[in-house]
């Protein structure tokens, strides 16, 4: 019983992703009043880490990288990072070099080196 509750929760999140690719893949945020826009921005006029994410989507499922990356260049330069961490976490039994290697990339350390950067990249990109 429990495993066909899995299968059928795998295929809920995955028919979601599949919804959420072709409206993404086919509407353009800028044109659609549907997709929500930033609090952050709306309230003080200030680009949020997350703004232009989801233009940059857009752009990336059109195959446009150059303008996913004007959109939010942290986005697109985080997707290598995000895939390792699913990669990650598919190894069922992962040996003793792959755990060092994902408490380097994903331990205490590295999560307040990632606030660093968002920190960074979202006071440049509102004063630059």
């Amino acid at each position: 019983m429990a495993s066909g509750r899995k299968w059928w929760m795998w295929a809920v999140a995955l028919g979601a992703l599949l919804v959420l690719v072709v409206t993404y893949t086919l509407l353009n945020p800028l044109d659609y009043a549907i997709f929500p826009k930033c609090p952050v921005k709306v309230l003080t006029r200030w680009d949020c880490p997350g703004c232009g994410s989801q233009r940059a989507i857009h752009a990336l499922l059109n195959g446009q990288v150059a303008e996913a990356f004007r959109c939010n260049a942290l986005l697109v330069l985080s997707i290598p990072y995000l895939l390792t961490g699913f990669a990650f976490d598919l190894v069922h039994t992962p040996g003793e070099r792959l755990l060092r290697w994902r408490k380097r990339l994903f331990g205490e350390t590295a999560i307040y080196i990632i606030l660093g950067i968002i920190a960074v990249f979202t006071v440049l990109r509102n004063v630059l």
